[in-house]
């Protein structure tokens, strides 16, 4: 049975960072790209950033040079530096494979605010 346990995310201030965690558990990690999602209310979810099996990276716009995704695929674990958080990051954040999507985990909530 799939498992995406997301964590890291809490209420951090305008301009501070986050370390997010996913730990994935059965089902394939190598060879397949994972991404990072974000959803925000009565909003769909949206990827934020991929990271393939070579470790080359793609960002949406809105997180480039702020974000920076990472994988260890000794862990099976894929990983979101956040940096220079603004309140429009405030969102639960979701990591998942690009294909063939195994069930969503519950997600880690990321708040911004002062």
């Amino acid at each position: 049975q799939a498992r995406l346990v997301e964590s890291g995310g809490g209420l951090v201030q305008p301009g501070g960072s986050l370390r997010l965690s996913c730990a994935v558990s059965g089902t394939t990690f190598t060879g397949y790209a994972w991404a990072w999602y974000r959803q925000t209310p009565g909003e769909e979810r949206d990827w934020v950033a991929v990271i393939r099996p070579d470790t080359s990276t793609t960002y949406a716009e809105s997180v480039k040079g702020r974000f920076s995704i990472s994988r260890d695929d000794a862990k099976n674990m894929v990983f979101l530096q956040m940096n220079s958080l603004t309140d429009e990051d405030t969102a639960v954040y979701y990591c998942n494979r690009v294909i063939s999507r195994p069930p969503w985990g519950q997600g880690t909530q990321v708040t911004v605010s002062s």
